[in-house]
């Protein structure tokens, strides 16, 4: 069974084709982070414009990749998936209205897909599959939990940011500290400089032990940076970092990640010693941080074998893969009524 999968939630215009929901046939993504750099984050407005520019193109090249030497590619697709939510209104919707008009044109089944929940099912493309009961831990700009899945869909929520996502955290210290967008990139760069033990910041303590809170930690790193510059609050925080050394930037960055990564390293190790999962996998843009997989690695009694760098950051590959998985067990949606949904939850 070929699913095209379309996914649009954010700042990255994707479409993929996927076999079984195990064998990428194509894998097609148009990134516009070169257009949001020079605003430091993505801009919901540039972002939707982008995707209605690009749609069309990006997913006729993923068919004309997965099928070289069909006459008819369409015929070779049985559905479509599409993310539905969570994410920006005005990009969502470029990609449900593109699927949904696909969907009625060419006579394909429709599955709306949870955003979040295809990033720990890009794992479903390893070979050998990883094994249930798995535990994951999904970390992007917008989302930060650890989820137990039972099988591919029974998952149980046992934690999640309260707050600041991880990756979002990421982006603000970045600009504290004066590293380009996207802040994740720009910090594990800036940190294989740095001593990530010169400054030492806090991690919170909360009630539920799977769930995060980063916003405390961002605010830490803000006041270290005004008391290194010997500014109180009523300097512009925007004018800090050119008031830094190289070298106390490179140490902000690699002491802030330590701890954030500590911090998602944590928790997963609580409930791994808890519920004893057969695996454990990564999924989300912050995934593809070399020092998380790292802590990992070395933290847990397990070898954990992370999917390529491409299936860590959003593309459609993810989006296909659940798709398959919900073809085998539930109706189709319909075309003509599948909504948007910005602020879905898993």
């Amino acid at each position: 069974m070929k699913i095209l999968g379309i996914e649009t939630s954010c700042d990255e215009t994707a479409a993929a084709v996927v076999a079984d929901g195990a064998k990428i046939l194509s894998n097609v993504v148009a990134t516009q982070i070169d257009l949001h750099k020079a605003y430091g984050g993505v801009v919901p407005e540039i972002a939707a414009r982008s995707h209605i520019e690009v749609i069309t193109p990006v997913v006729e090249q993923a068919l004309a990749e997965a099928f070289p030497d069909s006459p008819d590619k369409w015929d070779e697709i049985n559905a479509i998936a599409v993310t539905y939510g969570p994410g920006l209104s005005g990009s969502l919707l470029i990609g449900t209205l593109t699927a949904r008009t696909l969907a009625y044109v060419k006579d394909k089944p429709l599955y709306g897909v949870n955003h979040v929940t295809a990033h720990a099912m890009a794992n479903m493309l390893l070979d050998p599959q990883p094994q249930f009961p798995m535990l994951s831990l999904i970390v992007s700009g917008g989302h930060s939990q650890i989820v137990l899945f039972n099988d591919r869909s029974d998952y149980e929520l046992l934690g999640q940011t309260q707050d600041d996502a991880v990756g979002e955290a990421f982006d603000k210290v970045a600009k504290i500290i004066g590293l380009p967008y996207p802040g994740g990139p720009s910090i594990q760069k800036a940190a294989e400089s740095g001593d990530p033990t010169k400054y030492d910041f806090p991690k919170a303590n909360m009630p539920n032990p799977y769930d995060f809170s980063f916003s405390g930690l961002k605010t830490a790193v803000l006041r270290r940076v005004q008391e290194i510059c010997g500014k109180d609050y009523t300097f512009p925080s925007f004018k800090l970092a050119g008031l830094l050394s190289a070298q106390q930037v490179n140490d902000l960055a690699a002491s802030f990640q330590r701890v954030a990564i500590e911090t998602l390293v944590d928790n997963v190790e609580k409930a791994y010693n808890e519920y004893s999962p057969a695996s454990v996998v990564i999924g989300g843009g912050v995934a593809a941080n070399s020092e998380l997989r790292r802590q990992l690695q070395e933290r847990l009694p397990l070898e954990i074998r992370y999917i390529p760098m491409n299936l860590c950051t959003d593309n459609a590959a993810m989006i296909a893969t659940l798709g398959y998985y919900q073809a085998q067990g539930r109706e189709a949606d319909d075309a003509m009524v599948l909504q948007i949904a910005p602020n879905l939850k898993m």
